[in-house]
């Protein structure tokens, strides 16, 4: 579990099943993979059935918020969603931006992506595009969006800090990013850090919430504010699969929390394109 190649494929693999699951599947398994730690996914989710745009062949009920209700998105924006799955928030999105904008999915899962493509497909939109790539080395060139999206998919990300370089490579110069994710309140026993199934479902990739803000700030964000916050309630009964009875009355007495949150942040519009990175735009 400490190779990121080793927590990719994981990841990769558990995503795959998901994509050929259908919600109600996902819904009762941990982050959707079958055979994963039956963790009632609900717990994490909340509901897209108000939300304009919404089209329910693409919601495979994985999300941990819905990072579009604060991502001030107009019509003609140019929209990246990282973690794009089959297709939900690339479609919310594309409601906001009209005909005139165009949003990208990004996804590491070949399955995801063409389930995604034959989701659009039947809705026939022209200015919606998946991309198979990874979020570490995303497949777009720099200043190209207005708007980053993702729905918890960053905790999935085995080098974080990479990822928020990259967001901020992409995202044009007074662009800004709204991302869902999980995050902890104090450590993770390492029995459950070092566990595959709990990583591909969510919970021991994610990092501690003081953490994750301060290195979205490190990549050169400004204005990084939290716009929800809520806790995430993960049974004993599934608990108990990883850590002794001891181990887990630890972690309670620890005060440790999982918690789904939404965050916003900018990019200075000075900024440099190349700022927290070697790579050059």
């Amino acid at each position: 579990m400490n190779e990121s190649n080793d927590i990719k494929s994981i990841v990769r693999e558990k995503y795959a099943e998901i994509a050929h699951q259908p919600k109600e599947q996902n819904a009762s398994s941990c982050c959707g993979a079958t055979g994963c730690c039956t963790v009632d996914y609900s717990i994490f989710s909340d509901s897209y059935s108000q939300v304009e745009g919404y089209n329910p062949d693409a919601d495979l009920g994985l999300g941990c918020g819905i990072p579009t209700q604060f991502a001030a998105i107009r019509s003609g924006n140019t929209v990246i969603d990282l973690g794009s799955g089959a297709g939900n928030d690339v479609f919310v999105a594309r409601s906001l931006v009209g005909a005139a904008g165009k949003v990208i999915g990004v996804d590491m899962t070949e399955d995801m992506i063409e389930r995604a493509r034959e989701n659009n497909e039947k809705l026939g939109f022209t200015n919606v595009e998946f991309r198979l790539g990874d979020i570490e080395k995303l497949p777009v060139t720099s200043n190209r969006a207005d708007v980053v999206i993702s729905n918890c998919v960053l905790n999935l990300v085995p080098d974080k800090r990479a990822a928020f370089r990259e967001i901020f490579r992409v995202l044009k110069p007074g662009g800004h990013f709204t991302i869902s994710d999980v995050v902890l309140q104090g450590a993770l026993p390492q029995s459950l850090v070092k566990d595959a199934e709990m990583y591909a479902g969510c919970v021991a990739g994610a990092m501690p919430k003081d953490e994750y803000l301060a290195t979205i700030h490190d990549a050169g964000f400004v204005n990084v504010s939290v716009k929800t916050e809520k806790q995430v309630v993960i049974p004993d009964a599934i608990l108990l699969k990883y850590l002794s009875p001891a181990e887990l009355d630890q972690m309670k007495n620890a005060g440790t929390g999982i918690k789904s949150i939404t965050v916003y942040a900018d990019k200075p519009t000075d900024a440099p394109c190349c700022s927290g990175t070697s790579r050059c735009c």
